[in-house]
């Protein structure tokens, strides 16, 4: 089973909510989040990126960054644009970007289950990024934005939130991105009680996105907890969302050179694992084990030859994984990409011009694209204890931070 709780947001009121709002801290570099919030003193990112009102030179991990953090959130909290609710609720918060939407049950999960395994993790953290987290809620003193969680669809809870969003929202705005965000607050009693006794009917939750916000939420559980009393740092802030509802968009890769080959000898290499085709028209693919390759102008179409990957392990089986093991490491030579500054990845919602840019005038060889990871994969990886190659996942639309803060 799985504790998933109503908790007392720290949220703006309805008419802040648009100003507030912004894309989470790590999607955005310290100069991009300065000119984000040019002219717009209640943006989020003042408290989630405290860097970007910090001098020039400031160390990334010096304490005034998050003495920083701690005074721009004092200063929303006493100038009302955040208040906080007066009794735990949930809340809905549903997310339209074009033809997608997502609409997910906004909460607080347990740091206990996470310890034990049962919230679900696919990808590695990196510990000076969960250091940052730690000291940035230690500082604080609240959780600022949500883990990205997804959990196996349950039609009772999609009939109970089709039941809540029937109703007016406390708000709805479209971002400056296109995206729309709507939230409805679930104050209700009973209300709250049949969400929370539906999830405690699911085995597990996955992480798919936020995970090193969901391990700095476990340490400081850890750090602060008490053994005869339950508190607010035992809970962790989440958004739940059914995996049927989520899309996870390509994430691509470009590589600098040919490891010393020419165009031709390259093409020869690759063909041994790969059978290629050119003219590829679609330049992305259309189904897993194809890949688009652009190289030297033209744009060619991959797929793994059979033998090539182990159709048995959920890991090696991933595209990301074939591209990596059958053609990145022994064709390019890339043998970590985690630490190989000769590759670099681009977010699907670039687009393929980007990749095309990146070879015909950034000084790139070649760039690939590839079929995005389905929720089933991700599952499946996180089900079996593994982990995901890096940069595996791209999810769209990105949850907004600042519209729901779990105070500890």
């Amino acid at each position: 089973m799985a504790s998933v709780l109503p908790f007392q947001a720290v949220r703006p009121r309805a008419a802040y909510a648009a100003e507030v709002a912004a894309l989470p801290y790590d999607v955005m570099t310290r100069e991009e989040g300065q000119k984000a919030t040019a002219g717009k003193p209640l943006s989020f990112l003042h408290v989630e990126k405290s860097e970007i009102d910090a001098p020039d030179g400031t160390r990334p991990d010096d304490p005034l960054i998050y003495e920083t953090a701690k005074k721009n959130f004092a200063r929303l909290r006493a100038e009302g644009i955040l208040q906080q609710d007066p009794a735990p609720c949930f809340y809905v918060y549903r997310q339209k970007m074009g033809a997608q939407a997502q609409t997910g049950i906004v909460g607080v999960m347990s740091a206990a289950e996470y310890d034990a395994g049962k919230i679900k993790k696919h990808e590695l953290t990196r510990q000076d990024k969960e250091d940052d987290r730690i000291r940035h809620v230690d500082g604080v003193n609240a959780q600022t934005g949500p883990v990205f969680i997804s959990y196996p669809a349950r039609p009772r809870l999609h009939t109970l939130v089709e039941k809540i969003v029937a109703g007016p929202p406390e708000y709805d705005f479209t971002a400056d991105d296109g995206v729309v965000h709507t939230v409805w607050v679930v104050a209700d009693r009973a209300a709250i009680g049949e969400i929370s006794a539906e999830f405690a009917q699911v085995d597990a939750l996955y992480i798919a996105d936020g995970h090193h916000r969901a391990a700095a939420g476990a340490a400081i559980a850890r750090r602060r907890r008490l053994p005869d009393r339950a508190q607010e740092s035992d809970r962790v802030l989440a958004v739940f969302f059914p995996h049927d509802q989520l899309k996870v968009m390509d994430y691509n890769r470009a590589v600098k050179d040919l490891n010393g080959l020419t165009p031709a000898q390259f093409l020869e290499k690759v063909s041994a694992r790969f059978a290629v085709e050119k003219p590829f028209a679609e330049k992305s693919p259309r189904r897993l084990h194809d890949f688009g390759m652009y190289l030297a102008g033209a744009w060619h179409r991959l797929t793994a030859k059979d033998g090539a990957y182990d159709a048995a392990d959920p890991v090696a089986s991933l595209d990301a994984a074939i591209l990596q093991d059958a053609l990145l490491a022994p064709v390019l030579g890339i043998a970590d990409p985690r630490t190989d500054d000769r590759i670099k990845f681009i977010g699907g919602i670039r687009g393929m011009a980007e990749l095309e840019k990146l070879v015909d005038r950034d000084g790139y060889a070649v760039a690939f694209s590839l079929y995005p990871t389905t929720m089933e994969q991700i599952m499946k990886v996180a089900d079996a204890g593994k982990i995901m190659p890096p940069k595996s996942t791209w999810f769209e639309p990105k949850l907004r931070s600042g519209l729901f803060v779990h105070a500890l």
